[in-house]
């Protein structure tokens, strides 16, 4: 089984056993949390598409680790103005590994 869910402002494609790295979240280490913002779900032959969410469906997931992403170099530059900036950024995540998804 398949789903389509909805976390942090992104979509991701996910089935069970999967280890996914998603916008950073409030809980701890070894938390579990339901993810109910199911878009679609797909199972064998069946395929069912929310609208917007699937009603009664939910995925279930723990929390492995938290983190940062690789640093993402910004460089700008305006040619015979003098003018170099450069910045960094480093975006945190949190790795999510599924356990089950739910479907009603």
């Amino acid at each position: 089984m398949q789903a389509v869910i909805k976390t942090g402002g992104k979509q991701y494609k996910v089935s069970e056993g999967d280890i996914l790295r998603v916008e950073k979240l409030t809980a701890k280490e070894g938390e579990s949390l339901k993810l109910d913002n199911v878009l679609a779900l797909v199972d064998g032959e069946k395929t069912t598409i929310g609208a917007p969410t699937v009603k009664g469906a939910n995925v279930d997931v723990s929390v492995v680790s938290h983190g940062k992403h690789d640093k993402v170099m910004i460089f700008k530059m305006k040619r015979r103005k003098h003018y170099r900036k450069t910045q960094g950024h480093r975006q945190n995540f949190t790795e999510l590994k599924v356990t089950k998804i739910n479907a009603k």
